[in-house]
């Protein structure tokens, strides 16, 4: 058993078995459910259509697992990243074992920094590939530009709906960027090919330069903030 990352539990990872690949994930309660704030670059359109709604979130049960692990996240942090580095170990035997690649992704619904520090989850494995989605612009920047970033970490900058010059930046350095879409995926957006980012979840396999297309889910079928780009507008921003 896992203790925090749970792997193979979402159809969109389990994708990534047929590619090769064991992905752990760990899910937090994201913005500030748990009476602790996990998505400091978070605006009003991502926080109301969060994937925290959409699949197995949706459930009592989940919401309330989640909320543990994150308030255990912020008061007991050595105990906490014990945990974690037994279930990243777990998850390399594991995936040995299946004969597939570990990958780990730890904001499965948070957008904590993970990066910084000799006592990093990351440089602890640093044969092992972590990726994750960010909307910390600066993040996005360092991990395409800094010497100093972990080399095993692959990170894709998310708009959010009001940050399209950001993402023109990070996509200029040869980044790449995750976009919601509410109908069929465009072939461009903002200069970049679109790519279907929707067939697995392994971000670190996808070309350089190119968007991420994802399809809403959950609460942001609903969105009309802008997170999630609309048929009407996909005209007016794509290439």
């Amino acid at each position: 058993m896992y203790q925090l990352l749970g792997v193979n539990t979402d159809a969109k990872t389990t994708k990534g078995t047929n590619l090769g690949y064991l992905t752990g994930i760990l899910y937090l309660a994201p913005g500030d459910i748990s009476g602790h704030e996990v998505c400091a670059w978070r605006n009003a359109g991502c926080t109301a259509a969060c994937l925290y709604t959409a699949g197995r979130g949706k459930f009592s049960n989940v919401k309330q697992s989640r909320i543990r692990k994150t308030r255990w996240f912020f008061t007991d942090r050595e105990a906490f990243y014990v945990a974690l580095r037994s279930d990243i170990e777990k998850l390399i035997k594991d995936a040995e074992k299946m004969g597939l690649i570990p990958c780990v992704r730890l904001n499965g619904t948070s957008d904590i920094v993970w990066e910084y520090g000799k006592s990093s989850i990351i440089r602890a494995f640093p044969n092992e590939q972590f990726y994750d989605y960010t909307k910390s612009v600066h993040r996005a920047v360092q991990s395409l530009t800094s010497e100093l970033w972990p080399s095993n970490y692959h990170l894709t900058f998310s708009y959010s709906g009001a940050n399209f010059a950001d993402c023109f930046k990070v996509l200029s350095l040869g980044g790449n960027v995750s976009v919601v879409f509410d109908g069929e995926k465009p072939k461009a957006w903002g200069g970049a090919p679109v790519i279907d980012g929707d067939l697995h979840d392994l971000r670190f396999t996808d070309p350089r330069g190119t968007v991420i297309g994802l399809k809403a889910k959950g609460e942001a079928k609903k969105d009309t903030s802008g997170f999630v780009v609309r048929q009407e507008m996909e005209q007016l921003i794509a290439a």
